[in-house]
């Protein structure tokens, strides 16, 4: 009864604060004036060491700002200025002010080491059934196998949460819709993602259907707080392919105020890539990349994300209980006992130490030559877009 009045409050307080920012997509000039003013957006997708999934980094038993504190500073050292940070409705229906709270202190703590947020508000990857409480123990030699989706299998079926559902989004968004520390929203992390080489027997089999249907009230629910930050969803199938985007494809793209997408492949691939989407006009982000047997790596993928000025954000930072060091395929053949030949992802080891140390020598001289100082001020156009 305290969390559903707690929505309520909020509710309210959302609707006596003047709005700022826009209630529709932003202008591809809007965009590009946004863009301006930021520097070259390099990064890594963030969770602590010592949590396996997003209730684990999040939930007040286990929150750890001290190991946060601790990692950032080593993102800090090597010169990022970005994060992306996953987020769960779950934490929000069991306590939203104390969630909040938490977001905050985080928030603060990248700040203080001069990195700005991507906040992830829904997830289709991975365990379709998220519990609170107590998460199980990794999986032994098995990437990411303690990971769950948000919304899971059981809410998305279930209309009668989908208002819930709101609560949450506008709850979030709302209460940060005018904080710098917040680069963008992500609204939907590869939303029709089905799993198909780990949870696809547990899959719902219309959770396309679903998806298609809840994905634009997602969008629609993040404007109602009209921030600041613009919205955005990854395209996460090679976008350059000879082939029109699908119906989730087009959700995406035509609500993201600027272009995200994800790519683990090798350089000359992951170019083509930016070329096919620079079509749209719009500042451009890669939300996920980097698996080195893959031939994606720091050295062939940064270089020219810095030339095109593209936002790069690859997958994994601190090894640790996640297990992304070990390849997609060890859910076929767990790597109990023994360590792959390369890692897959990640940076440092848990104790910060790089994995490869000319790895993150070549991370901190390239951004180093990039200039921190945006190439202009940004511009206003017409309306208020809420970022003067």
């Amino acid at each position: 009864m305290r969390s559903a009045l707690r929505n309520i409050l909020l509710g309210l307080l959302l609707i006596v604060i003047p709005a700022t920012g826009r209630a529709e997509q932003w202008t591809a000039a809007d965009a590009t004036n946004w863009a301006a003013g930021q520097p070259w957006m390099v990064g890594a997708n963030y969770i602590p060491a010592d949590a396996s999934n997003t209730l684990e980094m999040w939930q007040e038993e286990s929150f750890d700002p001290a190991r946060i504190e601790l990692e950032l500073g080593w993102a800090e050292r090597l010169g990022f200025n970005t994060l992306r940070v996953f987020l769960h409705d779950l934490l929000w229906q069991q306590d939203a002010m104390a969630f909040t709270r938490r977001i905050d202190r985080s928030l603060a703590i990248a700040d203080k080491h001069h990195l700005r947020v991507i906040l992830v508000l829904f997830d289709s990857c991975w365990d379709p059934d998220p519990r609170l409480g107590q998460q199980a123990p990794p999986v032994p030699g098995v990437h990411n196998s303690r990971w769950v989706q948000s919304p899971g299998s059981a809410a998305l079926q279930d209309e009668g949460q989908w208002p819930r559902l709101q609560a949450y989004v506008e709850g979030v968004v709302g209460a940060f819709r005018n904080d710098k520390r917040i680069l963008a929203w992500d609204i939907w992390n590869e939303p029709d993602n089905v799993n198909r080489d780990s949870y696809f027997q547990r899959e719902p089999a219309d959770k396309i259907d679903r998806v298609r249907s809840l994905l634009p009230r997602a969008f629609a629910w993040a404007r109602m707080s009209r921030p600041i930050q613009p919205l955005t969803s990854a395209v996460w199938r090679d976008p350059s392919r000879a082939r029109p985007p699908d119906e989730i494809e087009r959700i995406q793209l035509s609500n993201s105020d600027i272009i995200s997408f994800h790519s683990y492949d090798e350089p000359d691939r992951f170019e083509r890539q930016i070329l096919f989407l620079e079509q749209d006009k719009r500042p451009i982000l890669c939300t996920e990349y980097m698996a080195r047997p893959r031939g994606s790596t720091f050295e062939g993928i940064l270089p020219i994300a810095a030339r095109h000025h593209v936002g790069a954000i690859n997958w994994g930072f601190a090894n640790g209980m996640t297990q992304t060091h070990l390849p997609w395929d060890s859910w076929q053949t767990p790597y109990v006992g023994r360590e792959p030949p390369v890692w897959f992802h990640d940076i440092f080891r848990s104790d910060g130490r790089a994995y490869r140390e000319r790895e993150t020598a070549f991370i901190r001289k390239l951004i180093d030559a990039q200039s921190a100082v945006p190439i202009e001020a940004p511009r206003k156009t017409g309306a208020s877009t809420g970022r003067d």
